[in-house]
C-alpha cells in the first residue's frame, strides 16, 4: 500500500534508499495527475519516532531531486511534494497497525470479506500477517489479511488529536493554541 501502481513502485525503489540514508522511512509514494503537470507525493517520517520536521522534508526533497535529475524516472513536468503523513495518516505498513492500536481506522479491501469491502472500527493490533480490528456494532474482532488491504487510514478523533498533542508536548513544541505545550490556557 506504500505504492499503489507499478509506476509508484518503481519510484519507491529509487526513493527508499535515499530516505533511509537520511534516517527516514517512506510511508507512501503517489504519482498523481494526468499527462500534463503531475504531482509526486512522498510521505515520510523518522524511523525512530514516526515524526518528521520541515527541515527533514526539505533535505529529502533535495536528495530525491538529485537522484531523479540523474535517473529521469518521470516523463514530463512534475511537482515534488514531501510531507509528513499527518495526524489522520494512511496506514501503509503492518507495523502501523501495532503503532496505532486502540485508534479508530477505516479500512478498504481489494476483495470481499464476509460480503463487504469497507470496515471501520478500533485497531486491535496484528496477528501474523493480519490486521485485527474491533468493528463498530460487532462483538467479534475481525481478522483481515494485510495483503488484502487496498486502503487504510486513521480517523481523526479526539483521542488521536490528544495523542498528537502529547507527542508535541514531549518535543517541547507549542500547542495548537500557540501556548507552550505544558502551559494550561486557564493559568
Amino acid at each position: 500500500m506504500r505504492a499503489k501502481t507499478a509506476e509508484d513502485r518503481q519510484l519507491l525503489e529509487l526513493i527508499e534508499p535515499v530516505a533511509e540514508s537520511l534516517g527516514l522511512d517512506v510511508v507512501r509514494v503517489r504519482l498523481m495527475g494526468g499527462t500534463q503537470r503531475r504531482r509526486l507525493q512522498i510521505m515520510a517520517e523518522r524511523a525512530a519516532d514516526h515524526d518528521i520536521s520541515v527541515e527533514e522534508c526539505a533535505r529529502l526533497s533535495r536528495a530525491v531531486s538529485e537522484v531523479f535529475d540523474a535517473a529521469d524516472p518521470i516523463a514530463g513536468e512534475y511537482l515534488l511534494e514531501v510531507s509528513s503523513p499527518g495526524i489522520d495518516r494512511p496506514l501503509t505498513r503492518l507495523t502501523d497497525f501495532d503503532l496505532f492500536e486502540g485508534h479508530e481506522a477505516r479500512l478498504e479491501t481489494d476483495r470481499l470479506v464476509e460480503g463487504r469491502r469497507r470496515f471501520r472500527g478500533l485497531i486491535a493490533g496484528t496477528e501474523d500477517a493480519n490486521v485485527l480490528i474491533d468493528l463498530e456494532g460487532e462483538d467479534e474482532t475481525a481478522l483481515i489479511p494485510f495483503d488484502w488491504l487496498a486502503d487504510a487510514k486513521l480517523v481523526l478523533t479526539d483521542a488521536l488529536m490528544k495523542r498528537g498533542a502529547e507527542l508535541r508536548a514531549q518535543r517541547g513544541e507549542p500547542s495548537d493554541d500557540g501556548l507552550p505545550a505544558e502551559q494550561d490556557p486557564n493559568d
